[in-house]
């Protein structure tokens, strides 16, 4: 049978690892303080100086496995507890409206970057802490963007929440940005994929490369974002917080029509049997929360099931995962043959890339895709020239027939 593990969690808790039984369960919720971890799917508990011996006599009869730094007494207490400052973080976001996944991943840094931190007050952590721990994920063999998105997350803990400055980091060990191009999809290979793909996630492809959609924009898409008279779909924020227009294709026309009536009647039943809620932007929340249950504000591409909002205990439905979309489009590249490591962002690249080649201005294509930057927009130009465009090898001058 599997021991139970007793490990140092972050400052001031002990982890409890253990292969779930319902008994096992009963005995960790007896413990006060415990708290379970949803992303990393662990127990933890206050470790206080009694914690250790009343975990083991809570496993008695059962074989523990006790972590070597955890034998010689209980662990240093920090100057400051990680939970009340990881609740900052999350408060913090939130004042400045940042996307769930954004205040996840702000906090998910944090926990991280604290949970080293042992021992130590808040007053005392500063640019040698935060240089070193990124140095750390360099020679870990993160990526550049990775290491920035900590970087980015570390500044917004020190000056929102704990109210530091941090100036010049020293020393930084940066993780190299390597140059590499967008994977772009051929017109036939994006045709391809869409004809083995069927239902809600073939629709969801058609509008991430016909109207260059990223993917969470797609799914996050309400019925009010639609405008049939003009051919065009409102992104509303986008990357970055910002709005923005873009086509609707025709080919989707009707197929999103016809779509679009199947989601009416799901949401009539749900108002039919007391339900038809979905979550809506935080101040709309506040003013009108009965827009709620407004067909305009449905998702265009409902999930199948409800779930109960944590904060409300409300039901509601939310809009489809993302993943459902990633493994049909997976799925249906590996079925049509193609091997490039194409994802379903690949369809807007390969949306932006088509739109240059039919001769469209780079501002144009800018203003759909929504870059801040042209230069942003200019990686597509590169796209253009690789396998040598426009200019004609020298083995084919030579009239080479292999």
């Amino acid at each position: 049978m599997e021991p139970r593990r007793i490990r140092q969690g972050e400052p001031g808790r002990l982890k409890v690892i253990f292969t779930y039984t319902q008994e096992r369960v009963d005995k960790i919720r007896t413990v006060p303080g415990r708290l379970w971890h949803k992303e990393e799917k662990v127990w933890t508990v206050p470790h206080d100086g009694q914690a250790v011996a009343r975990l083991i006599k809570l496993f008695v009869g059962e074989r523990v496995l006790l972590a070597p730094s955890l034998s010689h007494g209980p662990a240093p207490k920090p100057g400051f507890e990680v939970p009340p400052l990881l609740d900052k973080v999350r408060a913090a976001a939130r004042v400045l409206h940042f996307s769930p996944r954004t205040e996840r991943v702000y906090v998910g840094w944090a926990k991280r970057f604290l949970s080293r931190q042992t021992g130590m007050r808040p007053e005392d952590l500063g640019e040698a802490e935060v240089a070193r721990f990124l140095s750390d994920l360099a020679t870990d063999g993160v990526s550049a963007s990775t290491q920035n998105q900590a970087l980015n997350a570390l500044l917004f803990l020190f000056q929102r929440v704990l109210g530091k400055k941090i100036g010049l980091l020293k020393g930084v060990v940066r993780a190299k940005r390597p140059r590499q191009l967008p994977v772009v999809l051929t017109r036939g290979e994006v045709l391809a994929v869409l004809e083995r793909m069927a239902g809600t996630p073939r629709l969801m492809a058609l509008l991430l490369y016909g109207a260059g959609l990223r993917l969470m924009e797609c799914c996050q898409l309400r019925v009010k974002d639609l405008d049939f008279d003009q051919n065009q779909i409102m992104v509303r924020s986008g990357k970055g917080g910002k709005d923005r227009c873009t086509m609707l294709p025709t080919s989707a026309r009707e197929a999103l029509r016809a779509h679009l009536e199947e989601v009416r009647r799901q949401h009539e039943a749900d108002l039919a049997g007391g339900l038809g809620n979905v979550a809506l932007p935080d101040a709309l929340a506040r003013q009108n929360p009965a827009a709620a249950k407004e067909w305009g504000w449905q998702w265009v591409f409902p999930a199948t099931s409800h779930y109960v909002d944590r904060e409300t205990g409300e039901q509601r439905r939310h809009h489809l995962h993302e993943t459902v979309l990633q493994r049909a489009f997976k799925e249906a590249r590996l079925k049509s043959g193609i091997t490039k490591d194409a994802s379903c962002h690949s369809l807007r690249h390969s949306f932006a890339t088509h739109m240059l080649e039919d001769g469209r201005d780079i501002r144009t294509v800018q203003e759909l895709l929504g870059h801040k930057d042209v230069n942003t927009t200019r990686i597509y130009t590169h796209v253009l020239q690789v396998g040598g465009r426009g200019v004609v090898s020298p083995a084919d001058r030579m009239g080479l027939i292999f």
